[in-house]
């Protein structure tokens, strides 16, 4: 009997390890990378694989689309387009939010506005997007939410004057930004930028960077404790480079150092690795590297300018064993 129960074990054991292979493999081989390219002659959405094979063109207009970012479930995409002719007091074209299906079909414009929206971030749980716009006035840009399905547009940041970037944290409960405000350094350029996180209801808004430069477009890593943003420490606004820093804004890392602009960091869905764009070829192109800034490769190798990546974030690719409580300095968050 004793024999019997252990065959019987090992039967199962078997059984589950089967099973679950294939899906670990669907997972990687699923991954996929969405981004902006003009290689056709203006900015459209593309998509390629994690190794940057297998290229296809989702978008195909006359006018510029861009910032595409993947919904958590992979069925839509979230980008920015100028395809109104809507234009703003510059006479340069502005942008609304528009959501695609994964394979470019369905396009839908969701917000409606003549200033510029653009940057969109989903939710965790698909049902919002959070999005930087510019209309509240010429000198004020604020980050707003909707609905994915175009309503219940809010101000979450309401502040005069400038809030940008907005992304999710993984479990929802916090959006990190970038923002000028009172108290910055002033370069000879302007007003910094910091990092900034806040609730998802604009509420508790926190300062995370100090910096003499800018830093922009941060994005949480997929386990939620850490984040990663671009930034030109040295005070020049064409040599940004990648940074993380831990969520309480602690542990300020360097990943990347090259005198060309390196920027929109991207984190894998194991967070093992990050995409990013680089101008570093003198022109801009799509680069991938180890989450400690090893590994580098260079994806697209495309004379044209490629931008904005972002990765996919397949189901079940980041499993926690739980939530545990985190110290952020300023609060400690038992649910991100």
């Amino acid at each position: 009997m004793r024999r019997r129960c252990c065959l019987g074990h090992l039967i199962l054991t078997v059984l589950v390890v089967l099973g679950l292979t294939p899906l670990v493999v669907a997972v990687d081989a699923g991954a996929q990378i969405v981004f902006a390219s003009d290689r056709d002659g203006d900015n459209e959405i593309y998509v390629m694989d994690a190794d940057g094979g297998n290229l296809r063109r989702l978008t195909n207009n006359f006018d510029g689309d861009g910032d595409p970012v993947w919904s958590p479930d992979g069925k839509r995409i979230a980008f920015k387009s100028d395809r109104d002719g809507h234009f703003n007091r510059h006479g340069w074209h502005t942008h609304e939010i528009y959501v695609m299906d994964a394979d470019g079909s369905n396009q839908q414009k969701l917000t409606n506005n003549p200033a510029d929206d653009w940057d969109p971030s989903w939710s965790p749980d698909g049902k919002r997007i959070a999005f930087t716009s510019w209309r509240d006035g010429p000198f004020n840009i604020e980050v707003y939410v909707i609905d994915a399905d175009g309503g219940n547009l809010q101000n979450l940041t309401n502040h005069p004057r400038d809030d940008r970037n907005p992304f999710w944290s993984p479990y929802g409960a916090h959006i990190v930004f970038s923002a000028r405000r009172k108290g910055h350094f002033e370069n000879k350029f302007s007003i910094t930028h910091e990092v900034y996180v806040m609730g998802i209801d604009g509420g508790n808004q926190r300062r995370l960077t100090e910096n003499r430069s800018n830093d922009w477009d941060p994005v949480w890593s997929p386990d939620g404790q850490r984040i990663a943003f671009e930034a030109d420490r040295k005070g020049n606004l064409e040599q940004f480079n990648i940074y993380v820093i831990d969520v309480d804004g602690g542990n300020l890392q360097k990943l990347t150092n090259h005198r060309a602009w390196d920027g929109s960091p991207s984190w894998s869905p194991d967070g093992e690795r990050i995409v990013f764009h680089s101008k570093r070829d003198g022109n801009s192109e799509i680069y991938v590297m180890d989450a400690d800034g090893g590994n580098l490769q260079n994806l697209t190798n495309h004379p044209a300018d490629d931008s904005s990546p972002a990765w996919y974030t397949p189901p079940f690719a980041v499993a926690p064993a739980g939530k545990s409580s985190t110290t952020w300095g300023w609060l400690k968050q038992v649910d991100q």
